[in-house]
């Protein structure tokens, strides 16, 4: 099977345009022959999502406000890669950063893109298990964050009601979940 061909880039400037979003305009061909000219692209920077899980089984979470959601919406620690940054790397870094905790354990949950069509970033999923605090909260986030314990039970039920409304997350505390079934 043959794949989408990109034959041309073309950076468009948005106001305000920073390290955190690019948009640009490529020229795609199909396996067909079909090329569109007009494929809008959404470049966003790698991130991690993280659901730590702590010595005592319960697992870590947020409660907080997105401005993309409904209300507040229930979360997990993650950020951006910096430039250079391995993900276990960023996502031990996040972890410290956003919750005070480190890790004995970290297992990697895969690497996905967000929009197959649109680009909008890749996200690295891990479950960090074994964690505990060691230090206090040193995140940069604009967000109130309100830490919440959660047992596996009330964890999947939150899941389940759709109290994470954020899609990556949603997906790594899936993944997560799926992989300590094994």
């Amino acid at each position: 099977m043959e794949t989408i061909r990109t034959l041309r880039r073309t950076p468009i400037a948005l106001p305000g345009e920073g390290r955190f979003l690019g948009v640009e305009q490529h020229a795609v061909e199909f396996p067909s022959g079909v090329v569109i000219d007009d494929w809008m692209w959404v470049i966003t920077p790698e991130f991690v999502n993280i659901l730590p899980r702590m010595q005592d089984g319960r697992y870590l979470c947020y409660r907080q406000a997105k401005y993309a959601a409904d209300g507040l919406t229930l979360g997990v620690p993650g950020g951006y890669l910096e430039p250079g940054e391995a993900p276990l790397a960023a996502a031990q870094r996040e972890l410290l950063e956003e919750t005070g905790c480190t890790a004995t354990g970290w297992i990697p949950l895969g690497a996905y893109v967000v929009d197959g069509n649109r680009g909008s970033g890749r996200g690295h999923f891990f479950l960090a298990t074994g964690v505990e605090y060691r230090q206090p909260i040193n995140a940069d986030d604009l967000e109130d964050l309100e830490p919440i314990l959660l047992t596996r039970h009330e964890l999947e039920a939150a899941l389940l009601k759709g109290e994470f409304q954020v899609m990556p997350w949603t997906a790594c505390i899936a993944l997560a979940l799926l992989h300590e079934q094994e």
